[in-house]
């Protein structure tokens, strides 16, 4: 039999106070480490989270040619009220409103009595002025024969010769006379300016017609030239200086939804309006069919050129600051640099860059108001999430 052998004294007593020991190392191992990893999450976390994660955009180039959409108002290409230059009675009208007339067209007859009377008394003064006037022409040759042989005094020729030059210019008047109640007899008959449509007639047979020597006259019809069309536009004065002659414009109009009418720019007046700060822009658009009535509104949208390509970046890179408008840029080195830029055309969603920037930056989007120079930044490396 093998014998058993015996443990000392000193080790059995330590045993009772080796095993607690030894059982609340273990728990607190067990608690700690847990914590210990914890704490040292949340110190990684938080270093991250010093170093804010930002999204960039790289400038891109504005287009050199935009469109500007204006109300404009159409225009007959050239229009004119057509008033008496004589009076009476209307004796008949020919053309009525939507007539289409061309240039010395007759439009209507006026019946003016006094002036015909007053021409053929004019005609009849103007023959005795010519009889009176050859009488003297053939007595003040006579005397100036007569005085070559010194049958008469030097002075009865020379009075002979005042009174054939008196009666000349008598017979003169009386003819200017003639000529004026003639011209004003041809007044009788209205005929159409120019080639166009008559869009209004006050007029009608019977009626009295006063040429304003008695008060203020009527205009008799309305002629307005509308196989061309005036569309005049007031551009802002930021954009005036794209506006350039020859350049399209496209015209719409409420009651003709979906389609469009093509024109260009004629012509501009040079000079800002100093109450609405717009410049005077006359576009001119063909209307050969008359599709387009004179009087209408309609929106026109201009192709405004710029003079050089610039940059342009999204409105939300963008930092108003009192000291002027700012980009936050990333630099080599993953730090910020705040860089002052000088805007030109907002194009809504983007804006045009005049200065400020190469194009090579990195631009941050949405960059928070605290955001300053040299502040750490990493760059996301998928910017669509962070938008």
């Amino acid at each position: 039999m093998n014998a058993l052998i015996p443990v000392p004294t000193s080790s059995r007593s330590r045993l009772p106070i080796v095993l607690p020991v030894a059982a609340i190392c273990l728990a607190l191992a067990a608690g700690g480490l847990p914590r210990l990893s914890a704490h040292a999450a949340v110190v990684r976390q938080t270093a991250a989270l010093s170093t804010p994660t930002v999204a960039v955009v790289a400038p891109d180039h504005a287009p050199l040619k935009q469109s500007l959409v204006l109300p404009g108002d159409v225009e007959a290409f050239q229009e004119a009220s057509i008033y008496a230059r004589t009076s009476g009675y209307l004796g008949r009208w020919l053309t009525d409103i939507g007539t289409h007339v061309h240039s010395g067209q007759l439009l209507a007859e006026i019946q003016s009595p006094e002036v015909d009377a007053e021409l053929a008394q004019a005609r009849a003064d103007a023959a005795t002025a010519s009889a009176n006037y050859q009488i003297a022409k053939v007595t003040a040759s006579r005397w100036e024969s007569m005085l070559k042989s010194n049958a008469v005094s030097e002075q009865s020729s020379q009075e002979n010769v005042s009174t054939m030059k008196a009666k000349q210019a008598m017979f003169a008047a009386a003819q200017a006379n003639v000529d004026r109640l003639q011209q004003l007899q041809s007044f009788e008959k209205v005929y159409a300016p120019f080639d166009g449509v008559v869009t209004v007639r006050n007029i009608d047979v019977g009626a009295l017609i006063d040429a304003g020597n008695g008060g203020t006259p009527a205009a008799l019809f309305k002629v307005a030239e509308t196989d061309k069309l005036r569309i005049f536009v007031n551009v802002p004065q930021d954009n005036a200086a794209d506006v350039q002659l020859g350049a399209r414009a496209t015209l719409t109009l409420p009651q003709y939804p979906g389609r469009t009418f093509v024109g260009s720019v004629a012509r501009t007046a040079g000079a800002i309006d100093p109450v609405s700060r717009t410049l005077r822009v006359e576009v001119d658009m063909d209307n050969a069919d008359g599709v387009v009535p004179p009087g209408a509104y309609a929106q026109v949208s201009l192709a405004l050129a710029a003079p050089k390509a610039m940059l342009s970046l999204p409105a939300n890179t963008l930092l108003f600051r009192p000291s002027g408008v700012q980009v936050a840029t990333v630099d080599g080195k993953g730090q910020v640099r705040l860089m002052p830029v000088t805007l030109g055309r907002d194009f809504g969603t983007r804006v045009e860059i005049l200065t400020g920037l190469s194009g090579s930056e990195r631009v941050i989007v949405n960059p928070g108001d605290a955001v300053s120079n040299g502040q750490p930044v990493s760059i996301n490396t998928h910017p669509a999430d962070a938008t």
